[in-house]
């Protein structure tokens, strides 16, 4: 097993640990996994190849689901506002 998947699996019980801890730890503890996620994902593959970077892409998407969510809805309201809609007409 290489250095980068240690460190994807020692990524992952981390976020398993933010998870089981009270809901305050949440949003700083998704800040602290996407900041050490997005290098290690590029070092996954790096090492590995494209195959194993995506499953971790996945698994990271996976774990990481609600600031994908808030990140989609404001690129959503962002796009709204820039093309001149209000949204009034929904």
């Amino acid at each position: 097993m290489t250095l980068s998947l240690i460190l994807a699996c020692i990524w992952a019980v981390v976020a398993c640990a933010i998870a089981m801890m009270p809901r305050r730890f949440h949003w700083p503890g998704a800040v602290g996994l996407i900041a050490t996620g997005i290098p290690l994902l590029g070092f996954v593959t790096w090492q590995n190849g494209a195959v194993l970077g995506l499953v971790f892409l996945l698994a990271g998407m996976s774990v990481l689901r609600w600031p994908l969510l808030h990140l989609g809805r404001w690129v959503r309201r962002m796009l709204g506002r820039a093309d001149g809609a209000d949204g009034a007409d929904r």
